[in-house]
């Protein structure tokens, strides 16, 4: 599959982080967040963000993957058929999937606010929480991905830690470049409209099943 001419990036949260995401103005990394003391439900596994938070970048040495918000190129990520499963005893989760909301950005747009910034940002081959993974920080080397394993619905047949390729932005990221916010039904529209209600920037709701399991 050819790279996409406008890839997104997708970041999955539980909705009830969705209000202080937005009183924030941004996403935090997860040394931020727990520098900060951010609540809200954490839906990722505990062991495997302990390791990120000691995994170094390649393409930028002394800067970490748990120093990073982490992306995925697709949505219907692996990490959301684990919490939709609730069958791994490493995840402490166990509210399923229709609660996890998805935030949709412009690859390049932020590539380009990052760059004018002066943040850092990378994006890995496989799971950035894997032991082992290739990352770069140079867009012209997207064909390094596996985008029929990333762009798959079925990935049975596909690679799954390609599937897993991670975009990484350091420290933050900014709510004003959320562009859409991918819901799993009617039931969540309502929470996720009161999360956004009243702020300067505000997304696009969409119900998009075909984003879950």
């Amino acid at each position: 599959m050819l790279i996409p001419t406008e890839p997104k990036i997708y970041h999955i949260v539980h909705v009830d982080r969705l209000a202080s995401i937005v009183a924030d103005g941004y996403l935090w990394s997860d040394a931020e967040a727990r520098r900060r003391g951010v609540g809200g439900t954490t839906i990722g596994i505990d062991n495997i963000k302990q390791r990120r938070l000691a995994k170094e970048l390649q393409s930028h040495l002394g800067l970490h993957v748990g120093d990073c918000v982490p992306f995925y190129f697709c949505p219907r990520s692996v990490m959301l058929y684990m919490i939709h499963m609730a069958n791994s005893s490493e995840l402490a989760y166990r509210g399923g999937q229709e609660k996890i909301v998805h935030l949709e950005a412009d690859l390049r747009r932020v590539a380009d606010w990052a760059e004018a910034s002066d943040r850092r940002w990378a994006f890995t081959s496989s799971n950035a929480g894997s032991n082992y993974f290739e990352d770069f920080c140079d867009l012209t080397q997207l064909d390094k991905l596996h985008w029929d394993a990333i762009q798959a619905k079925d990935w049975r047949g596909e690679p799954k830690e390609f599937k897993q390729a991670e975009f990484l932005v350091e420290v933050s990221f900014p709510w004003k470049f959320v562009a859409r916010i991918g819901i799993s039904s009617q039931r969540i529209y309502t929470p996720v409209q009161n999360a956004v209600h009243g702020a300067q920037h505000r997304p696009r709701v969409e119900i998009k099943p075909n984003w879950y399991y």
